[in-house]
């Protein structure tokens, strides 16, 4: 047990001592960061879409006004995540970022409560 927790803190130490002392380490570090997070979000999309096709039928039968609030809830939340970094430079806008999801949040329950109990 101890050597694998050894080899794990040395693997870390490894990655670190590339990102501090190797030319444009950090740069290198960007870009994985970058693909891992463009990997999660495709990942994302491909279960949305999944869920989607799952529960067409309850979709479609769903009233137009909740199926616009459900649409537009996901929207917000893709802009929410495509603005992230824009919103998090203030603390007014970290507010902002917060309440927004919170309310997509709620409107995304709001309609599945009521599609479970049609």
């Amino acid at each position: 047990m101890r050597l694998l927790v050894a080899r794990n803190i040395s693997i870390i130490a490894v990655l670190a001592l590339g990102v501090a002392f190797l030319p444009r380490g950090g740069d290198i570090a960007s870009a994985v960061f970058t693909a891992i997070t463009m990997a999660f979000l495709a990942v994302l999309t491909l279960a949305v879409y999944g869920a989607s096709r799952s529960n067409s039928t309850t979709l479609l039968a769903l009233p137009d006004s909740r199926r616009f609030v459900l649409y537009s809830a996901l929207g917000l939340i893709v802009l929410l995540v495509a603005g992230s970094s824009k919103m998090f430079d203030t603390g007014l806008g970290t507010l902002a970022w917060i309440l927004l999801l919170g309310s997509a949040v709620i409107g995304i329950w709001l309609v599945w409560s009521e599609a479970k109990s049609l």
